[in-house]
Formats: C-alpha cells, structure tokens, sequence
C-alpha cells in the first residue's frame, strides 16, 4: 500500500505533467466503459431482494425486536440507497438502453424520495463544476463546521425539509431559480415531479382505504427516515474535506468498504474513479480503482476513518 506522502507526490507530477483524465489509454477506458445489460438487472433485482427481505422480516416480526430492529436498519438502508441506483442511472451507465436507464432512474427516485428528471441535470452540473463554489449546486448546502452542523446533517433533517420544499416548490412550476434547469426541460420537469406526488398521494389514499392508515409511514416514512443517517454518512465523506478546485485527484474522496455497502450503493464509495470517468459503469468501477488508486490524494480505509478525521478538524477550529 502506498503511504500517502507518496500519493501526495505521484499526484503533484500527475498533475503537472499530464491531464489526469488522460491516465489511462483510450483502449483500457474503452473497456471499462462497456456497459452491461445483464449486469444492471442483477445488480438492481438484488437490490429490491434486499429489500424485500428485510421488509418481511420488519413487517413480519413485530415483538421479536432482536430481528425486527436490525431488518428496520436494512430496509431503510434499501430505501436510501435506492439513491445510488438513481445516481447510476442518471448517467445512464447501469443498462445499454437509454429508456430503460430513464425509467429506472425515475422509480429509484420514487422510492428514494428524489426526483430522477430533475436529479438528472442537478447532477450533470454537479460534475461540470465539482467543488467549484458559487457553480457546483452540491455546495449550496453548507457542509457541517461544527459538532451541532454535523449531527444535525446526519440526522438527516435538513434533508427531509429541502426535499419536501423542492418538490412541492417545483410541483407548483417555480423552477426559474435552478440554473442548471433549461428552459425546454421545465415543462418535463415539473410533470415528473407532479406525477410522483400523486404516486405518494395515491399510496397513501390506497393504505387508508384498506384499512391500514398507518402503512405508508410504516413500511417507507420510518424506514427511509432510519435509513437516511447512513447514506447522508456516505454522501458526506464523498467531496468534504478535499479541493475547492477543478482537480479531480484531489477534490473527491475514495472509501474502501465492505461489500454490503458496497452492494447496496451500487460501488459508488469508488468515488475518485467515478468523478474521473464519469462513463464508467458502477460494475466497473472496482477493476478501474485498481488502475488509478495510486493518483489519488484521499483514499480512506473506510467511512469511520473518513468521519473521525472530519470531526477531528471540528475540534482543531474550536480549539
């Protein structure tokens, strides 16, 4: 394993001598590029196998709370993370076909709680200008300074307000202010965005008239609200504490983890890779960090090691 004053090196003449997404040669990126309908299914049906698993049990072993909190945890975690099947499918790398890519994208939003049409060019910016202030939208969200910021972004509060705010906000055709919204996507945006609050609204309205009021909170609510700490955990160690700038050796975290939350986020602790090449599928992306590994500034042997160094700087300010 390289040390990372060694890194810190190979990327400081990486930088200077060539442009870092030219590191590997057209051929090998062609390779990994190749993207895989029968991958994407698998991976995907795994993932709502996941799900479904771990919701039976949650549902199914009330009292036995040895089990049924533990399932809570991985159901939840299932909703979440549907995030990064979003992700994956917003870039349009998890299957060949582009409207199958779209349509997946759009119910990993719905049961994720975000909204794959609009998701899909908030994130295209969000690559165009990564850790660029004033240009990248991930960076209108203040990232934690302090021990109550932290907590509280890992709580996932903020989340759950910005999200309802968005929707209904966009729900209503104020989508002026996203700058990263063209004037000929508003109207598909805010349809998509409509369309998906009756989803919710018509789910909640089905649960009452079976009569089981309390089962769209149950079975997605409370779980996705468990789940949330984890993946904003995740999400957290992915850009803070690199580079305000265009490098992307150096503004981009790379986590090694295990292969659980490796599964279910759909390789996407494989960060650095993904920012550099952007066209490499999710399957791919672990054969990719084997290429690259030594050219980053921030790969961490895992999310506590990530977290403790940011809270550490926490206490460095305070002091």
């Amino acid at each position: 394993m390289l040390s990372n004053a060694v890194n810190q090196l190979e990327l400081v003449e990486a930088s200077t001598a060539f442009n870092p997404r030219q590191i590997l040669a057209t051929d090998a990126l062609s390779r990994l590029n190749e993207r895989s309908d029968w991958k994407g299914w698998v991976q995907l049906l795994g993932h709502l196998a996941v799900m479904g698993i771990s919701g039976y049990l949650w549902a199914s072993q009330w009292g036995n709370w040895l089990v049924a909190l533990p399932a809570l945890v991985v159901y939840g975690f299932t909703f979440a993370s549907m995030f990064a099947a979003l992700h994956e499918c917003a870039h349009r790398t998890a299957f060949v076909n582009l409207q199958v890519n779209d349509a997946v994208c759009w119910l990993a939003g719905l049961f994720s709680l975000y909204n794959g049409t609009f998701y899909r060019r908030y994130h295209k910016w969000h690559h165009r200008f990564t850790q660029i202030p004033g240009k990248d939208p991930e960076l209108g969200d203040p990232k934690p300074t302090n021990w109550r910021e932290y907590l509280l972004e890992l709580s996932g509060i903020p989340w759950w307000v910005g999200k309802v705010r968005t929707h209904v906000k966009v729900a209503r055709g104020h989508v002026q202010d996203y700058p990263f919204l063209s004037e000929g996507s508003y109207d598909e945006v805010v349809r998509s965005t409509r369309l998906q609050l009756l989803v919710y609204g018509g789910a909640i309205a089905l649960s009452v008239a079976l009569g089981h009021p309390w089962a769209f909170f149950l079975y997605w609510v409370l779980p996705l609200a468990v789940g949330q700490p984890i993946l904003r955990a995740i999400l957290m160690s992915e850009h803070m504490g690199c580079t305000h700038d265009d490098n992307p050796l150096t503004n981009t975290r790379t986590t090694l983890t295990l292969f659980p939350v490796r599964f279910l986020m759909w390789n996407m602790p494989y960060h650095a890779e993904h920012h550099l090449y952007p066209s490499i599928p999710f399957h791919a992306l672990a054969q990719a960090h084997e290429q690259l590994r030594p050219y980053f500034a921030h790969v961490e042997p895992g999310y506590v090691t990530v977290h403790r160094n940011l809270v550490t700087k926490f206490d460095q300010t305070a002091a």
